[in-house]
């Protein structure tokens, strides 16, 4: 089932963006590449880690770095991203260092192949799986999302992925699983930021099944029609585009489905100001600023600020998952 975005998007508010152009041809090159099966089951169980002679290691990028057989998503909006030197540029990826140009200074240290993913707890199917077959039965869908830092700047951005719930189906959750935690990588030799006790390591983030469930919920695998960069989270990151960006969790090494809600990173350093839920409220105040607006990225530091909206412009599609709940409390 596919969600509609929210038809509000003004063009004042994007930022201009100069070099993302003509992004569905590659659609159509990756038609005639082949290089990612769509029409694979979705259901299927994962494979374990393939053996290094195994065809199932053949990765399903192509290796100039441009993603294949993306199908643009009919609900996105036609509308101009932000810039892609600003979000690969700006952004928060703290295993990296803590300022904001330090993650594409300092990423480069990362490996991204091979790269594996372990998932365990509350499922049917666990183990350690290959990052290529984890993605391979998924078709990849270029979904336009706004993205909004609780720092209060935020992005237009084309992301690459695919539903994380039709991962998550492949694992068959048991009735026990209500909550799904995540798990960054944890390596001082490729990631500098760990060695300082900035936040307890691994980096980690969590969503209620049914968020994790959500169609909006993305696995991502690239931007702007590229694999994604290290500095955005490579080679596998979450994009959840109704919370504030630090749930959205980067390079993903581990998937654990929970009876009882997990620990999450930001709440376990500093409580009263990030919560579990962490959804984007213009009406809740970081104890340290103002959530009412934002800065758009590309204008500056003193570019004109516009309206955060209520879960981000996505209140359609995801206030239902919230009903009863006191969102000031639930933070």
């Amino acid at each position: 089932m596919l969600i509609k975005q929210p038809n509000d998007i003004k063009s004042s508010e994007i930022t201009p963006e100069p070099i993302y152009r003509q992004r569905r041809e590659f659609v159509q090159a990756a038609i005639a590449l082949g290089l990612l099966p769509a029409a694979i089951g979705r259901t299927q169980e994962p494979r374990q880690v393939a053996t290094e002679d195994s065809p199932a290691r053949k990765p399903p990028f192509p290796e100039n770095g441009k993603l294949a057989d993306v199908t643009p998503w009919p609900d996105s909006l036609d509308v101009k991203p932000s810039a892609f030197e600003d979000v690969t540029g700006y952004n928060n990826f703290y295993e990296f260092g803590t300022g904001k140009t330090d993650p594409a200074r300092n990423a480069h240290t990362l490996v991204t192949r091979p790269w594996t993913v372990t998932v365990d707890g509350e499922a049917e199917h666990t183990g350690t799986f290959d990052f290529d077959d984890l993605i391979r039965p998924h078709p990849l869908e270029e979904r336009i999302y706004r993205l909004r830092c609780v720092e209060a700047w935020s992005a237009v951005v084309p992301w690459v992925g695919f539903p994380l719930g039709d991962l998550l189906q492949r694992f068959k959750p048991t009735s026990r699983a209500k909550y799904v935690q995540f798990f960054t990588l944890n390596d001082p030799e490729q990631m500098p930021g760990v060695r300082y006790r900035v936040l307890q390591w691994p980096y980690r983030e969590g969503l209620t099944i049914a968020e994790a469930m959500h169609p909006l919920t993305l696995l991502v695998v690239g931007l702007y029609g590229q694999v994604l960069p290290n500095q955005n989270g490579a080679p596998l990151r979450l994009i959840v585009p109704w919370k504030y960006g630090f749930k959205s969790i980067k390079s993903i090494v581990g998937i654990r489905f929970t009876e009882t809600r997990p620990a999450t990173s930001w709440n376990m350093a500093i409580a009263g100001e990030y919560g579990f839920y962490s959804n984007v409220n213009p009406n809740v105040d970081h104890p340290r600023w103002s959530q009412a607006t934002e800065r758009p990225l590309g204008g500056g530091l003193f570019s004109s600020r516009v309206p955060t909206l209520m879960f981000n412009g996505y209140a359609e599609e995801v206030a239902h998952l919230y009903t009863g709940l006191d969102l000031v409390a639930n933070y």
